[in-house]
């Protein structure tokens, strides 16, 4: 029998909460029999065709034994009990169809229950060697057929005898994809919005007597005032923190949304049963001794999250700082912050929760206005991806920060930050070190999926917190550039100087009549009038305003009220210089009427390097989506058949892959390998001339080290560039004998199946020094024709590709080309783990690749594939 393992799921429904999925079992038929019992008799009626008031036994043993190949079952458990169930039955031995039906609970019914089961059942029956589904449906199930319908695949039906009879393609669609993302975002979204808007928050754990961590964070949602039902459960006292206390949650009759926690990590579970009994969301556990505690707080924190999931709720944490949200509407603060951050339009996503108080209060010190923060801690079930949902259709936030030490799923990470940095900016700092608790329950990708992810996001990487918050100042409440020229408006000459020589390492160009020096006795308001004056001008992008003091900081205070108070609606961004103490700032007063922050800096390398990033965010976000062309000369079912078959036989570094490459419409220069006295007759049966390369992986293409032999054109020539391989590489050593080519400049294109990350692309210039400096491009698949042109320029070595010191430019449209036809081999072919092509030689005029090595590996789900799951 088929391990089944992979197909159980966490799910969220459309009102954010959770459920179960997985295959059925034979000790299922009790709780089968219960869930038929509870169905209305309508329910009844339009699943079965008939009253069928009860399941006969021989039904039953049926519906519970499946053999998960030609016939397939899943239930959806909540809360102990099934509440629904989908099968899928193969119509006969060795058939490519299959029939599909499910039937809900009434009380859970429209919850969006029957669109998920749909998903898993068609991944499941794809894995089987089905191809199209059918269902026979009862006119009066209007549900029934708009979940079919809205599913996104292209849907035939024929009514006939009273019923109405569907069959579709089980293959993913377009349309297919687009609604299962678009149902993924909102339920993540509605899941996330119930915790950061909750009706009524408890809180366990505060002491009667005010000390300890519960009575802190009871009395910051007093101190933020947050607008909603507070309660405090204690085991034993009446009042709490000056408000009424209750044993249980469960007790009262209270709407509480969210259950705020802070007792120990073994009385949490207990807390757990309690929401769960009340109705609770969500909990936000800010206890420790999980799993930074080690392998036996791991397995608490899977039991934990286990716990939560099975009851319908969601995690935040274990061991986080907290959510907060500055709506005046909520003005939640349940954190471990003293006080609500200061409202704003600015999602903040910080993994950390040591580092959390830190960030909040830099935030509050540089102004910068926050509309909600989350802090995941060990990160077991919210996470930044579910931030990002939230985030990209909130209309309080315009902008979004994260820093981030490790990425949960960084495919989808990827996926969904792009679809959000093109509404609204967002910036990331990505932590070195991944902290113990998440090395015990996550893997993280490697640099290489760490670089494609960026690469491929839109996402403003910064390296630093305090770049990060320079970049948040730009974005947060300022338009963006529509170019990269700066203007300059400074009273010291040096300031102008400085900033000249730093705008083109940022990706910057001074704009025409710029700097302008105003000289050190020009006045606040003269000053400040060049700087509108620059901000109006429609030959620049952007502004720097560079001013140095001639006496005390109270002067630069002047300069600095006025640039706020007045530039607020500025068509232009703009950036404050302002030598002196790092912590100088000008920030607002709490008030939603006061004008926000001022992007203030003190050097200016600083200011140009923020406002480089934020132009070529702009300028990524200018450009159009890319597209997945169409590629000529691709035969998937052959590139799938011949997959197969290498994955059987194994890895292979001597040609295996060339017949994959070409059912892709990738030609490799033929190889033939040869040694002693055989390579004479390969050669001539090449053709001359040929090349002679050493086939040892040590040696192979190292012509710096003697170990290919080029432009070989009579048999003289081959049988003494043998001998002189044989004296520096061995007696007999084997060769690579292939016919000559045109010359060209050496590239290399790899594919790294990245465990956590999925298949990324990499592509660089041949060469040792290449090698050594890591000069490599990144970007995850499926490639867009946009990915493989700018994938095709990104190495530091690329002017090699273009001209550089008067040589040819080489075709670069051929070298994207081939990167798009290798990103969908990699793509659809999962059984491949690794490929290189090296070299490929790029030439004015096409290319040739002249050799690949590829490895094979049994299929494993790719990261963001398949149905929606938590």
């Amino acid at each position: 029998m088929n391990d089944v393992s992979g197909r159980a799921a966490d799910v969220l429904l459309s009102d954010g909460t959770t459920v179960h999925l997985r295959p059925i079992r034979p000790d299922d038929a009790d709780r089968i029999v219960a869930l038929h019992s509870r169905f209305s008799e309508r329910t009844r009626y339009l699943r079965y065709f008939s009253a069928y008031p009860r399941i006969p036994q021989r039904d039953l043993d049926r519906f519970v034994n499946v053999d998960h190949h030609d016939r397939e079952a899943f239930v959806v458990e909540h809360a102990g009990e099934l509440i629904a169930v989908g099968r899928y039955e193969r119509l006969g031995h060795g058939s490519h169809q299959a029939e599909v039906a499910f039937v809900v609970e009434d009380a859970h019914q429209g919850r969006g229950i029957g669109s998920v089961l749909i998903e898993h059942l068609v991944a499941a029956a794809s894995t089987e060697g089905i191809t199209e589904f059918e269902a026979d449906v009862l006119p009066v199930n209007q549900a029934m057929l708009r979940v079919f319908m809205a599913a996104g695949f292209h849907i035939e039906r024929q009514f006939a005898d009273g019923v109405v009879h569907l069959w579709f393609p089980i293959a993913a669609t377009p349309d297919s994809m687009r609604v299962q993302r678009d149902r993924e975002q909102r339920t993540e979204a509605r899941s996330i919005g119930r915790l950061l808007n909750p009706r009524g928050v408890a809180v366990y754990g505060a002491r009667s007597g005010g000390t300890g961590v519960g009575a802190v964070l009871l009395s910051h949602l007093k101190a933020a005032g947050f607008a909603g039902d507070l309660v405090p459960v204690h085991p034993s006292a009446a009042v709490v923190g000056g408000l009424p206390a209750v044993t249980s949650l469960s007790s009262t009759a209270r709407a509480i949304d969210l259950a705020v926690v802070a007792v120990p990590a073994e009385a949490v579970p207990s807390v757990v049963a309690d929401c769960a009994a009340a109705g609770v969301h969500g909990l936000v556990v800010v206890s420790a001794g999980f799993a930074e505690a080690g392998p036996a707080g791991a397995g608490a924190q899977a039991a934990l999250l286990r716990a939560v999931r099975d009851q319908g709720m969601r995690l935040v944490g274990p061991n986080c700082l907290g959510v907060a949200n500055t709506d005046p509407g909520v003005r939640l603060n349940a954190t471990l912050a003293p006080l609500l951050p200061r409202a704003g339009r600015v999602g903040f996503f910080s993994q950390s929760a040591a580092l959390g108080t830190a960030l909040l209060a830099e935030a509050d010190r540089r102004g910068l206005g926050l509309s909600t923060f989350v802090s995941a801690g060990n990160r077991a079930d919210v996470s930044g991806n579910d931030a990002l949902q939230y985030w990209r259709e909130d209309p309080h936030t315009d902008a979004v920060l994260l820093y981030l030490e490790t990425f949960g799923n960084p495919r989808k990470f990827a996926r969904i930050a792009r679809e959000l940095a093109r509404r609204k900016p967002v910036a990331a700092v990505a932590s070195p070190v991944r902290p113990p608790a998440l090395d015990a329950v996550t893997v993280g990708p490697d640099a290489r999926g760490v670089a494609a992810l960026f690469a491929s996001s839109g996402v403003i990487r910064v390296d630093t917190v305090a770049e990060l918050f320079d970049v948040g100042l730009l974005i947060a409440d300022r338009p963006l550039p529509t170019g990269d020229r700066i203007a300059v408006v400074t009273n010291a000459a040096a300031l102008g100087v400085l900033t000249v020589a730093k705008a083109p390492a940022a990706g910057l160009r001074i704009a025409e009549g710029y700097p302008r020096d105003l000289g050190p006795a020009v006045t606040e308001v003269d000053f400040v009038r060049a700087v509108h004056a620059a901000l109006d001008d429609e030959r620049v992008d952007a502004v720097v305003a560079a001013y140095a003091p001639a006496l005390a900081e109270g002067d630069q205070l002047g300069v600095a009220e006025l640039l706020r108070t007045s530039t607020a609606d500025a068509p232009r961004p703009l950036a404050v210089v302002m030598p002196a103490d790092p912590s100088f700032t000008v920030a607002p007063a709490y008030s939603d009427e006061d004008p926000p922050a001022l992007p203030m800096f003190p050097a200016i390398e600083e200011a140009v390097r923020a406002l480089g990033r934020v132009a070529r965010y702009a300028a990524w976000r200018r450009e159009p989506v890319g597209a997945r062309p169409a590629l000529p000369g691709v035969d998937t079912v052959l590139g799938t058949q011949i997959a197969t078959r290498l994955a059987e036989a194994g890895a292979g570094d001597r040609g295996e892959a060339d017949e994959l490459l070409a059912a892709y419409g990738i030609a490799v220069v033929p190889s033939r390998w040869a040694c002693g006295d055989r390579v004479l007759d390969v050669a001539a049966a090449v053709g001359l001339p040929v090349a002679l390369k050493v086939a040892t992986k040590p040696w192979r293409h190292r012509i710096d080290l003697g170990a290919v032999r080029l432009n070989l054109t009579t048999p003289q020539a081959v049988a003494e560039a043998y001998q002189e391989l044989e004296r520096l590489f061995g007696l007999g050593v084997e060769v690579v004998v292939q016919p000559m080519v045109a010359p060209g400049v050496a590239c290399v294109v790899e594919v790294v199946d990245d465990p956590s990350f999925g298949p990324v692309v990499g592509f660089g210039l041949g060469g040792e020094a290449a090698d050594l400096l890591g000069d490599r491009a990144w970007r995850p698949v499926p490639l867009t024709d946009r990915d493989a042109a700018a994938l095709v320029r990104a190495p530091r070595a690329a002017p090699l590709l273009t001209g550089y010191r008067g040589a040819d430019p080489v075709d670069l449209d051929a070298l994207a080309d081939l990167l798009l036809r290798v990103g969908r081999l990699v793509d659809e072919q999962p059984s491949l783990s690794s490929l290189t092509l090296n070299p490929v030689l790029a030439r004015p005029s096409g290319l040739a690749v002249l050799h690949a090595t590829a490895e094979f590996a049994p299929h494993q789900p790719r990261p963001d594939s398949g149905p929606r799951r938590l």
